[in-house]
């Protein structure tokens, strides 16, 4: 499986130490696309995968189509952290959804690592998986008071955890807690061994195929993916929140986190999993690649197209810099993630697209968690199979007040960008301004223009309108990519859309000689 010669390609610019694990099936896949597909899983991360496989062990003939290569999103990006304790802690949830809807929160994450480690037990799969255990800590007063309330509502919950005398990081803190049994895995291995698995069943992977529409008629789902007509019973989108305008799309806000991958001189590795309480939180565990140690340090999470990325990376590097010995970076790198408005991901039937159209997002920054888990509600649902999690995470479900603040919050900001980027811009006296390597929304002779020029000098101009709901986009300089504010639509330089719910592209534009 593993070709060295060759880089998993990922949505972003930056490469994560995962991405030197390429996906070769062990044979060659009969793709017959004739007939209707018993389920279309559209998007190859943890989520997908997982899917396609629970469904073709069950005897479904299954069909996953994506848009780039295996593990090309959010998982070829991870910090690949394995919790049974989420962003939205037991006490939110409790406040918000009751204490019984947080003793099942704290059964579905032993459930998900359940099905992580019996997979990786069942397909003896060398995916670098390990027991942890997870530390959180505080640093003041404030977060001493919140950690504490933490550790009595995720011991109500049923979650192992109790007070710790070290937070296994060189970090001065006030009070910890251990969270026991948790764990880590090489997430690109793990969902490759899965891919091999489900190709071995008789189920298909076509990469590169980028689904354009859909449309159903008399029950069946039928797909433009790359030029191929594909039909369906059954259509999964796992790819974060699903294409077009839903009501998702203000219902889950885009964030990117930022990751390193470190060097020590002193080899002082932790040994466990730790997160500080601090907002963005950071996080930090150790990976071995080819014999090499990493520390594996995150945080400094914002908004998509908000924030400045390349000083999310400079703020990562001096935070790591003020406790460990730094020999050198040899990685650094984000992903994207979805925040729900109420805190809990939304997993299953998408009530609004009929009763054979699933969806699975808002996983905050939980995703191998929540994308496991989804693969065994949604299939569930699919086979008929009760399932003790499909009125908690269901996405029709109605959310409690306790999330409406967050839902105004997040979506005040979407109608600001609505109105205020069709409006005003900077600019520019000539196009000569822009840095070699430098992007920006410009208006030029009165259009206003998405505009990037490369090392050479040669400039490509785009429409900067977003084709999912019409916001402007901003240059991400760190990734070298046009990222929208809005719902988190991600486009190359060229304007083809590497992720989010975009299906068109951005328009190039000719210029004026």
């Amino acid at each position: 499986m593993k070709n060295s010669a060759k880089i998993t390609r990922r949505d972003s610019l930056n490469q994560s130490p995962w991405q030197k694990e390429t996906f070769t099936p062990a044979k060659a896949q009969q793709a017959d696309l004739s007939g209707v597909a018993d389920t279309v899983i559209v998007g190859a991360g943890i989520t997908g995968i997982t899917t396609a496989l629970m469904l073709q062990k069950a005897g479904r003939k299954c069909i996953v189509l994506e848009a780039g290569n295996i593990g090309f999103g959010t998982t070829g990006g991870t910090s690949a952290h394995l919790n049974t304790f989420f962003d939205t802690t037991y006490p939110e949830i409790e406040s918000d959804f009751g204490k019984d809807a947080a003793r099942l929160v704290a059964d579905s994450g032993k459930e998900a690592f359940s099905i992580i480690s019996a997979l990786v037990d069942e397909y003896r799969i060398d995916c670098d998986f390990e027991y942890k255990e997870g530390f959180l800590f505080s640093e003041n007063e404030k977060e001493t008071r919140q950690l504490q309330t933490i550790l009595e509502s995720s011991v109500n919950a049923g979650i192992a955890a109790e007070k710790s005398k070290t937070n296994d990081v060189p970090v001065p803190f006030e009070m910890a807690v251990r969270f026991s049994k948790q764990g880590q895995f090489h997430p690109l291995k793990y969902i490759n061994a899965l891919a091999m698995a489900f190709i071995d069943l008789g189920g298909i992977i076509l990469e590169d195929t980028f689904v354009s529409s859909s449309k159903t008629e008399d029950g069946i789902i039928e797909l433009d993916a790359g030029g191929l007509p594909i039909k369906t019973a059954n259509l999964v989108y796992a790819t974060h929140i699903p294409p077009g305008i839903t009501a998702f799309s203000f219902r889950s806000a885009p964030y990117r986190s930022y990751v390193l991958g470190v060097k020590l001189k002193d080899n002082s590795y932790p040994t466990g999993l730790s997160y500080d309480m601090q907002e963005p939180y950071h996080y930090f565990r150790t990976h071995q690649i080819e014999g090499q140690k990493y520390l594996i340090i995150g945080g400094e999470d914002h908004k998509t197209g908000h924030n400045d990325p390349e000083q999310a990376f400079a703020n990562l590097e001096s935070y790591v810099n003020q406790y460990y010995q730094v020999d050198s970076i040899a990685y650094k790198w984000s992903s994207q993630y979805y925040v729900p408005a109420d805190g809990l991901p939304y997993i299953g039937r998408m009530a609004a697209a009929g009763d054979s159209t699933y969806i699975a997002t808002g996983f905050n920054g939980n995703g191998m968690m929540f994308g496991t888990l989804s693969a065994k509600i949604i299939s569930d649902q699919i086979l008929g199979n009760e399932n003790p999690y499909t009125d908690l995470y269901s996405p029709s479900r109605l959310s409690p007040i306790a999330g409406f603040t967050d839902f105004v919050r997040e979506n005040a900001d979407v109608a600001w960008h609505f109105i205020a980027d069709r409006f005003g811009g900077e600019a520019l006296d000539a196009i000569s301004e822009l840095k070699n390597g430098e992007g920006k929304v410009a208006e030029l002779q009165g259009t206003k223009l998405a505009l990037y020029k490369d090392s050479n000098g040669k400039v490509t101009a785009l429409k900067p309108v977003c084709t999912h709901a019409g916001c402007i986009v901003s240059f991400n300089a760190a990734e070298q990519s046009w990222d929208c504010h809005c719902h988190g639509g991600r486009y190359d330089l060229s304007g083809k859309v590497i992720s989010g719910p975009p299906q068109k592209n951005l328009e190039q534009v000719s210029l004026p000689k």
